[in-house]
C-alpha cells in the first residue's frame, strides 16, 4: 500500500473569486494584514448576491483539484478566509474587527494591524463550520478534513486589550473553538485539525497550558474523529523568500515527547524546507506524524526521486503505517499550476516507497 498522503489547509484562490487573502497582498502595503482585514470585512458586508455561490463553486474546486493530484485526505482549501486564523475570530464575541490594533509579530519579523480583543471570548451566532465542511464533502467521497486555528496562535495573532493572562485568554479560546469543533465532528466530519504553529515559537507555552487547551479543542468529541494538530514554523512574506526567520527546530523535540502522550492522532511537522534531525520522528511512539515533503514557499519544483529518497529516510525512524506525506503547510503562495506540480509529485512519490 503506498503512503497516505493529505494537504494541510489553504489551497491557492482563484482569480475570480472576490476575497482578498494574506497571500496576494501587495508585501509593500504600508500596513497590508491591516488591509487584507479591512477588505475582507467590507466584501463580507456588500450586497454580492453571488459570494455565496462563488465561495462553494472555489471549494468543490479546491478539493477535486487535490482529488485529482493523487491527495487522499484533502482539505476545503479554505477559500472562505482571508486567513486561516482571523476567520474563525469573527464567528466568537470579544473580537472587534474594526477598530484594528497594531503588533510586531513572530520575533520581530513584520508588523499588522490585527483585530483587538475587548471583551470575553465566547461563540456568537450559528454554527458554520458544518456548513463549510458539507459543501467541500459533497465535492468527493474521499473524507474532507477542515482546519481550525488553535488559541495559542489566535492568541499571538491578535491584539488582547481585555485579558490579564495568557492563559485565561488562551482557555476561553479554546472553550470557544471546542463548542464549533464538537459540532463539525457531530455533522459527520472524520478529520479535524488544529493548527498551533506557535508551539514551534512558543514552546514553554505550549508545554505550560497550550497542549492542555488543545485538549480542550476536542472535548467531547467522537473516537472515530481524527485529531489532527498542525505545527509549521513559520510562513514567508512572499515565495522564494530564502532568508525568512523560522522557529528553532529544536522546539519540536522539546514538545514531541508531550504531544505523543496527548489524545492527538496525527501532529504535522514540516521537514522539506529544513530537514529535521530524523531522531525526531522516534519521539512518536503512537501518533502518526505528517511528514512535510514538499515546500510551499520555493517556487523549484522538487523531483519524484529526492521526495521518495527523504521519504525512505524517515522510514527508518518510524513504521511505514504511522507516516503520512503532505506540503510543509498550506499552498496559497504557489498559485495553481505549481501547486498541483508539487502534489502531483508528492502522491507520486508516496506511491513510490
Amino acid at each position: 500500500m503506498p503512503l497516505t498522503t493529505t494537504c494541510i489547509g489553504a489551497y491557492p484562490k482563484p482569480d475570480w473569486l472576490p476575497v482578498l487573502d494574506w497571500f496576494k497582498v501587495d508585501q509593500g502595503m504600508t500596513d497590508s494584514g491591516g488591509e487584507v482585514t479591512r477588505q475582507f470585512t467590507k466584501t463580507m458586508e456588500e450586497e454580492n448576491t453571488n459570494l455565496a455561490e462563488l465561495l462553494d463553486r472555489a471549494t468543490i474546486e479546491a478539493v477535486k483539484d487535490q482529488i485529482a493530484c493523487g491527495i487522499g485526505v484533502p482539505t476545503d482549501g479554505e477559500q472562505r478566509r482571508e486567513n486561516y486564523i482571523h476567520y474563525q475570530c469573527r464567528h466568537l464575541s470579544g473580537f472587534d474587527f474594526s477598530s484594528l490594533t497594531k503588533r510586531v509579530l513572530r520575533d520581530g519579523a513584520y508588523e499588522a494591524s490585527l483585530p483587538t480583543i475587548r471583551g470575553k471570548i465566547e461563540p456568537e451566532g450559528e454554527h458554520f463550520l458544518p456548513d463549510d465542511w458539507r459543501v467541500a464533502q459533497s465535492a468527493t467521497d474521499r473524507p474532507v478534513k477542515i482546519t481550525v486555528p488553535g488559541p495559542i496562535t489566535i492568541k499571538d495573532t491578535t491584539a488582547n486589550v481585555y485579558y490579564k493572562d495568557d492563559k485565561t485568554l488562551t482557555f476561553d479560546l479554546a472553550r470557544a473553538l471546542n463548542h464549533e469543533i464538537r459540532a463539525l465532528a457531530q455533522a459527520g466530519c472524520k478529520y479535524i485539525q488544529v493548527d498551533e504553529p506557535l508551539f514551534a515559537r512558543q514552546p514553554e507555552a505550549a508545554l505550560a497550558y497550550g497542549i492542555e487547551a488543545l485538549e480542550m479543542c476536542f472535548d467531547g468529541v467522537a473516537d472515530d474523529v481524527v485529531r489532527v494538530m498542525h505545527m509549521c514554523c513559520g510562513y514567508p512574506g512572499h515565495l522564494d523568500d530564502h532568508e525568512y526567520h523560522k522557529a528553532d527546530p529544536q522546539s519540536y523535540f522539546q514538545i514531541a515527547s508531550t504531544i505523543d502522550q496527548s489524545s492527538i492522532d496525527q501532529v504535522s511537522i514540516e521537514d522539506a524546507h529544513r530537514h529535521n534531525d530524523l531522531s525526531l520522528l522516534e519521539k512518536f511512539t503512537k501518533t502518526s506524524v505528517i511528514f512535510g515533503a514538499v515546500a510551499i514557499a520555493q517556487s523549484r519544483l522538487e523531483s519524484v526521486e529526492e521526495v521518495s529518497e527523504r521519504l525512505q529516510q524517515a522510514l527508518q525512524h518510524i513504521d511505514k503505517d504511522r507516516l503520512i506525506v503532505a506540503p510543509d503547510c498550506g499552498l496559497g503562495f504557489l498559485g495553481r499550476d505549481l501547486a498541483m506540480s508539487k502534489l502531483k509529485v508528492l502522491c507520486e512519490a508516496a506511491a513510490a516507497v
